[in-house]
């Protein structure tokens, strides 16, 4: 069995990251349609947009290191997504939603920020210089998504579910 290397898991977990960023590019519009507050519906079609262009970046980063861009399934992205879809069933209608919604959405930024943080130092090591500038970007944007459904959490969401109750 030949040698695998830092090279071949880069490769390996672009194609995770390319494949979940595509998946939640179609749960994001979902998302939006069932949150209650218009807040909550603007950062998911303003993050449906942002995942729009990382999935561009992406696409560059495999032209940069000369592969075809191809996802892999993401097991741990498919059950984040079916949790979403289980809370907009469970909770639609209820004031408890969009923190249910925020709550999967950070699930989702947890799990793209430690997958780009890990890609990012791969990328530098590799001598991939260009495609660590755009994993850095979208990080950057990973983290500022997360920030921002915090302030809604803790700004709204979180005091209409407990209303809710």
């Amino acid at each position: 069995m030949p040698t695998k290397s830092l090279d071949d898991l880069f490769l390996d977990m672009l194609k995770d990251v390319y494949y979940a960023e595509r998946k939640i590019l179609k749960a994001l519009p979902k998302m939006a349609r069932g949150a209650r507050s218009p807040e909550v519906r603007a950062a998911f079609e303003k993050h449906r947009d942002e995942t729009e262009v990382q999935v561009e970046r992406l696409q560059q980063v495999f032209e940069l290191i000369g592969k075809p861009a191809r996802g892999k399934t993401c097991p741990a992205i498919d059950g984040i997504v079916e949790e979403g879809e289980e809370v907009l069933e469970s909770f639609a209608g209820s004031d408890a939603i969009d923190a249910g919604l925020i709550a999967t959405a950070q699930a989702v930024e947890h799990y793209e920020i430690a997958r780009y943080g890990t890609m990012c130092r791969w990328a530098e090591l590799i001598g991939q210089k260009q495609a660590a500038k755009l994993l850095k970007e979208t990080l950057a944007e990973e983290e500022a998504t997360d920030l921002g459904l915090t302030r809604i959490a803790e700004s709204s969401a979180n005091q209409a579910a407990l209303k809710a109750a």
